[in-house]
């Protein structure tokens, strides 16, 4: 146990002390232009009519993001602002999600106290609060029926709930999941806004994948086949987002530490596995440039290969869980995480080549400079510096 008199370090083993240092010293660092808010950071969606981002905090707030000048904008603003942010406020719990709906000039976010918030995208004024949940609402998934917009949840109570956007009312409410849902996603194959029903997938606690066919006038679980059962079972813990790729294969990130593609053209199978050394957060397609990104709670952003399943580049600047990521068109991949950061990746081809020189870089300039600490203290190497030495090398080669 360390000692101090300093009051803030009391009952705090050496290892936590070094890992606040850490984090402290990490803190300092600019990789990925970081935007710094006041508060964790929990969810991240763009609205694609403005190409501006949204993001919700622990603090209750929404904020509105201009990525290019690093504030947030005012609707009404159409220049830079320093000292006004478009913030929607209202709630005094943490947001968990977003979703954002255009043509009903709309954000909504769902929250710990067990409803959906609402405000107008252009006056910033609240608007209708769905309630209907008993416990946090956990992830939303907002789309066009037979014309009418339709806003689904899905909550730690284990049920989901398919709202009308213009009336507030429930349309229906899914049971089938044992424990808490995490996420939703549209099947894009079987989508089209003037269809009848869609289909939606569900994941979340239970580490099971459900999957729902939806209309205005009623609502059930989709039947297990010959081919397909039902649930989807393909990781061995929690699932906290799912997506589905430009083929309509659904690809999924997990508390089991890995990220995995199922195959739509073999019932659901796991075609790629992502292994990684903590949970997988989050994870988005980049078609253009053939790679899948993945969000991790060990503070790192991974770039994948799509058609290899190969690690190809680590992105390193967070210094907490990184919770969100969101791809932007021009091949821009932007992260959020609890450390209250926004930071931004290119995925072109060149520029990851450059990051990786850089990464490269400046392992060796680690190296050197613990060969320089070793020559002023005697060359005398403790076996767990011998064992990080001997991993740097390693890493370099």
């Amino acid at each position: 146990m360390s000692r101090t008199n300093d009051p803030r370090h009391f009952f705090q083993t050496t290892s936590a002390l070094n890992e606040t240092t850490r984090k402290a010293s990490k803190s300092k660092n600019t990789k990925g232009n970081p935007i710094k808010l006041s508060s964790k950071i929990l969810a991240i969606a763009t609205n694609p009519g403005d190409g501006q981002i949204y993001i919700a905090e622990a603090a209750g707030n929404v904020k509105r993001i201009e990525l290019e000048v690093g504030q947030t904008l005012l609707p009404s603003q159409p220049s830079y602002t320093s000292d006004i942010l478009a913030t929607f406020s209202g709630p005094s719990a943490p947001l968990t999600s977003l979703a954002i709906l255009p043509r009903s000039d709309t954000v909504f976010a769902g929250c710990w106290d067990k409803s959906i918030w609402s405000w107008s995208l252009s006056t910033r004024k609240p608007g209708r609060r769905f309630r209907g949940h008993t416990d946090f609402v956990k992830t939303l998934l907002g789309f066009t029926l037979q014309g009418k917009e339709v806003l689904v949840s899905g909550s730690a109570d284990a049920s989901l709930i398919v709202w009308d956007i213009a009336t507030g009312e429930k349309l229906h409410t899914l049971k089938g999941h044992t424990r808490g849902i995490l996420a939703l996603a549209l099947d894009p194959i079987e989508y089209e806004a003037n269809k009848e029903e869609v289909v939606i997938f569900s994941a979340g606690s239970d580490r099971e994948i459900r999957r729902w066919k939806i209309g205005l006038g009623s609502a059930s679980e989709v039947e297990a086949s010959l081919d397909i059962s039902s649930p989807i079972l393909a990781h061995e813990t929690s699932i906290d987002s799912i997506l589905f790729d430009a083929d309509g294969d659904l690809w999924t990130a997990s508390a089991d530490k890995t990220a995995k593609c199922l195959s739509r053209a073999r019932n659901w199978e796991e075609d790629t596995g992502l292994e990684h050394p903590d949970f997988v957060r989050d994870i988005v397609v980049d078609e253009e440039g053939g790679w899948v990104v993945t969000a991790c709670r060990d503070e790192q952003v991974r770039v994948w290969e799509k058609g290899s399943g190969k690690l190809y580049h680590v992105f390193e600047g967070h210094f907490e869980e990184v919770t969100g990521l969101l791809l932007l068109p021009g091949q821009k991949v932007v992260s959020v995480s609890i450390d209250a950061t926004i930071r931004q990746w290119s995925l072109n081809a060149q520029d990851l080549v450059n990051a990786i020189k850089e990464a490269e870089n400046e392992k060796l300039g680690k190296e050197k400079e613990k060969e320089k600490e070793l020559e002023r203290e005697g060359g005398m190497l403790t076996a767990e510096e011998e064992a990080e030495l001997a991993e740097l090398m390693e890493d370099s080669d």
